[in-house]
């Protein structure tokens, strides 16, 4: 409880936190002891209210307080209810610390259970005839003036207070003559007494027999006379009972009920219950110190939670404060527009009022000039005087349109229609960022080349997606994702790609490859489900350099006819020669992945199709040596041939379409019948070197097709072949099955 003791007291005081407050930097510290703290900065010029931070006592970290002061700061309620269970601990159990120090008597009334035991076993030995073992712990065979000092005594006091039994008298000399006698510091368990410093000197001298007398610590008489059994009186116990699990003596097991049990001796059955108790007591230990680790872990932890939340608050409050601020400043922004629309209304207004009162005043005075006009009733006088005003009020009433001013007495503002239900339902919205869903491989939009493939992909959260990340790696045929994926050495990255495909180049041809899509934001990313994707086979032509002098190729070098006649070409080592040996190789050599190339035989009835080294006899026909391997037709019989042996197979009459599928990885070269998607032979080798493909004909002609991908059927087969190949690794090769039962076809 020491370590966990250490993590709950305040850096300052030294004593358990009291009223904790949580520091920024996830530190603790009393409240009255941050008080003393800004106290001591105090001077007579600087009051109390003016100090505004302060150092964290343990890191140094500047505290910034508010107006609110020490108030400011959040109290560490976690860290205060595990104080308070701590105390009530401490208070009710027997293993506070205080409790220990109280329950630990000082020498010499300390009496253990351990040594108890050893007086026991030491009465026990002592009337077997003195044979009694003792421990380590508990017995002596030095210089009998050594201080010997009890190990498990003192372990057991530190550790596991409750050890203790009780307080003992003090424990005398049973050698002195002097009254009182002095304190004894030994007990003889041989002589069956108890010496001080003095009488040990005088009866135990460093010499035979004494150095062979067991000396422990002081115990009392009754304790070094052992124990009495139960069934017989004044007869010590010196053996237990295995059956019954108990103390017995010798009667028990001549005459009493214990006679037909199994019985061992008090050494044996102590060293052993010994040694399970101290095994069992350290593991116990152990487990305490794990789980006051444990328990200081998960305090600091609990601390850390009260930091993140106390910043994540902070964090919302800022964000929220920013959204308010800028929507304060929109509001006056907006209310600015309408000021100025209404300024520019009402000055509008305005002159439109002076214009109609400038109308009103002129049309008044005329009212008021025709009516006095209407009151003359000399004739004579009213045609001279009305003439005029008669002519004006026409010409006004003719031209009131004019006068009268175009008065625009819209008072609304349509142009400023305010609608924030957008807005109100992204605010309604507001949360935590999460990270995306893992995005989907789409294996049917994905496509591929013999060095290319491209990869199509859907998101459900495209909109919060930021970018996304493309891993692939060569497929080894490990069925574990999880183990394949956290190898990282082998995995290719392809960084913030932001559309929803990407082609990679520069790929191995034939070669299987995992990939992953990471959909990545700001709160983190998911990985799609892998998917295995192939590029195609390597395409190549036939190689005009290796063609026989009597083939004659096709411009685009995909076909190659039988013709007597072509002998024009001169004679190089690479290519094909010799009488019979009408053949032409590919123009690649294959050293990984898978391939498939299909040869369509047309009208042929005497070929061979395979694959050879490149140092293969160009003189001889394919098959004959021990480094090539073919698929021959001769006439109407089929067989393949290695190292000039020949198997027969069957084959439909009728193959027009020969698919072949080299599968240098996994060791194996099969050939199909492409058209009835049959398997016809397959081929186990291990490869050592290169090899290109090979092709030879005795009439008729025949055309490659190249760089295809592996059809359904043939991978399928090709998937059993390297599972049956898994299941016979580690057993010995076996000659393999065409090297027997073969003929040689003329």
């Amino acid at each position: 409880m020491e370590t966990l003791e250490s993590e709950l007291t305040c850096p300052i005081c030294l004593e358990l936190f009291e009223d904790p407050l949580l520091l920024p930097c996830a530190h603790s510290l009393c409240f009255n002891c941050a008080h003393r703290i800004l106290v001591s900065h105090c001077s007579t010029t600087k009051p109390l209210e003016s100090i505004s931070a302060f150092q964290c006592p343990t890191c140094r970290y500047v505290i910034t307080l508010n107006h609110r002061g020490l108030e400011g700061l959040k109290r560490n309620v976690t860290l205060q209810n595990i104080i308070d269970r701590f105390q009530k601990a401490s208070l009710s159990g027997p293993n506070s610390p205080t409790e220990s120090r109280r329950l630990q008597p000082q020498r010499p009334y300390t009496a253990t259970i351990s040594g108890t035991i050893a007086g026991t076993i030491g009465g026990g030995g002592g009337t077997g005839g003195g044979s009694a073992r003792g421990s380590p712990a508990t017995s002596s065979h030095s210089h009998p003036h050594t201080n010997h000092t009890n190990h498990i005594n003192h372990n057991n006091a530190n550790h596991s207070p409750a050890i203790v039994v009780k307080m003992e008298p003090r424990i005398s000399c049973q050698f002195c003559e002097q009254d009182p006698p002095r304190e004894a510091v030994k007990t003889c368990v041989t002589c069956e007494v108890s010496y001080c410093d003095r009488c040990l000197r005088a009866t135990h001298p460093n010499k035979k027999p004494f150095t062979s007398h067991r000396l422990v610590e002081p115990v009392p008489d009754t304790h070094l006379r052992g124990l009495t059994c139960l069934e017989h009186e004044n007869e010590k116990v010196n053996m237990y009972c295995l059956v019954d699990d108990q103390l017995i003596c010798s009667l028990c097991k001549l005459v009493g009920r214990h006679r037909e049990h199994q019985v061992s001796s008090l050494t044996d059955r102590f060293d052993k219950l010994k040694q399970t108790l101290e095994n069992n007591l350290t593991n116990l230990v152990k487990r305490n110190s794990e789980l006051e680790n444990q328990m200081a872990k998960l305090i600091q932890i609990c601390q850390q939670v009260e930091v993140n939340t106390a910043m994540h608050e902070a964090k919302l409050v800022e964000e929220c404060d920013e959204l308010v601020e800028i929507i304060r400043q929109r509001k006056q922004v907006i209310a600015v527009k309408i000021k100025e629309s209404k300024v520019m209304k009402l000055r509008k207004l305005a002159q439109q009022i002076a214009n109609c009162r400038q109308c009103l005043e002129r049309s008044s005075a005329l009212i008021t000039q025709a009516e006095q006009s209407l009151k003359e009733n000399d004739h004579a006088r009213f045609l001279q005087s009305a003439r005029s005003v008669a002519e004006r009020v026409a010409m006004a009433t003719a031209s009131s349109q004019v006068l009268i001013p175009d008065v625009n007495l819209n008072e609304a503002f349509d142009n400023f229609a305010l609608d924030f239900s957008r807005e109100k339902k992204i605010l309604e919205g507001l949360d935590y960022l999460t990270a995306p869903n893992p995005p989907s491989i789409r294996d049917e939009l994905c496509t591929a080349s013999h060095d290319t493939i491209t990869v199509h992909w859907t998101s459900e959260d495209e909109f919060s997606v930021t970018s996304y990340e493309l891993q692939y790696t060569i497929y080894t045929g490990q069925t574990n994702f999880i183990s394949l994926y956290n190898s990282a050495d082998s995995w290719m990255i392809v960084p913030n790609i932001k559309q929803n495909h990407y082609t990679v180049h520069g790929l191995q041809s034939g070669t299987r490859y995992i990939f992953f899509v990471k959909a990545i934001n700001q709160a983190g990313s998911r990985n799609s489900e892998p998917a295995r994707l192939k590029t195609n086979s390597q395409p190549f032509k036939l190689d005009p350099k290796t063609a026989h002098k009597k083939l004659r190729l096709s411009n685009d070098c995909l076909t190659m006819e039988k013709d007597e006649s072509s002998l024009k070409k001169s004679h190089t080592p690479e290519r094909f020669g010799g009488t019979g040996s009408y053949g032409a190789a590919g123009n690649v050599f294959i050293d990984s992945g898978c391939h498939y190339w299909e040869v369509l035989l047309g009208a042929s009835t005497w070929y061979a199709v395979g694959v050879a080294y490149k140092s293969a006899p160009k003189n001889e026909w394919n098959g004959k040596n021990s480094s090539s391997w073919v698929f021959s037709r001769c006439n109407n019989n089929f067989m393949v041939r290695h190292d000039g042996k020949e198997m027969l197979v069957e084959a439909s009459l009728q193959l027009r379409r020969l698919g072949v599928l080299l599968d240098y990885d996994n060791n194996s070269l099969s050939f199909h019948d492409a058209m009835n998607s049959q398997h016809i032979h397959t081929f186990e080798i291990s490869f050592l070197l290169p090899v290109v493909p090979t092709f030879m004909i005795w009439n008729k002609s025949v055309m490659i097709l190249s760089g295809l991908p592996v059809p359904d059927f043939v991978d399928g087969v090709a998937s059993d072949l390297q599972e049956h190949q898994q299941q016979q690794m580690g057993l010995c090769r076996q000659e393999s099955p065409y090297l027997t039962g073969m003929k040689t076809c003329h």
